[in-house]
């Protein structure tokens, strides 16, 4: 109701429809790469490196079921494949094709494109507080990196 009347946001409601409005936008730039939003994040955590599924259960916050489904799709599109890890000859980790590398790439660069411009009425000083802010929230929760910044730091 304040905000209605011209009042200030919550910060819970300012937070899930910011996850909301974040969430939307990542889901367009995967319908543009013909992907669903959960694959563009496995394709995304899997630029930086393989993973073990046991790690993408963990890191992608999903059920084994359901990443080996997320997987399964994802391999026969021919973008990830699955192969022996060096460290452990029983299990398998997952690796991006030259194909779902270079699709990564296009839709991530487009992904950070689409964030961005949503903090285009944003002075730098309100975008540097607002990333600290953000980045107080994901540290102190422990959320794992399914997204890099754009110059490729974690």
């Amino acid at each position: 109701m304040a905000e209605a009347m011209g009042g200030q946001m919550g910060a819970v409601t300012a937070l899930v429809r910011s996850s909301f409005l974040v969430s939307s936008v990542y889901a367009e730039a995967a319908r543009e790469y013909k992907l669903t939003p959960q694959q563009g994040q496995l394709l995304c955590v899997l630029m930086a490196q393989p993973y073990g599924m046991g790690e993408l259960s963990t890191t992608l916050r999903l059920a084994k079921s359901s990443l080996t489904e997320l997987v399964d799709r994802t391999t026969m599109r021919g973008l990830v494949r699955r192969e022996p890890d060096p460290r452990d000859g029983r299990a398998i980790r997952v690796v991006l094709t030259k194909q779902g590398g270079e699709l990564a790439e296009a839709f991530y660069t487009a992904a950070c494109r689409r964030v961005d411009a949503l903090m285009q009425g944003m002075t730098p000083a309100q975008r540097t507080a607002l990333a600290e802010l953000l980045g107080l929230l994901v540290r102190h929760n422990n959320v794992p990196m399914v997204f890099m910044e754009p110059d490729g730091g974690a």
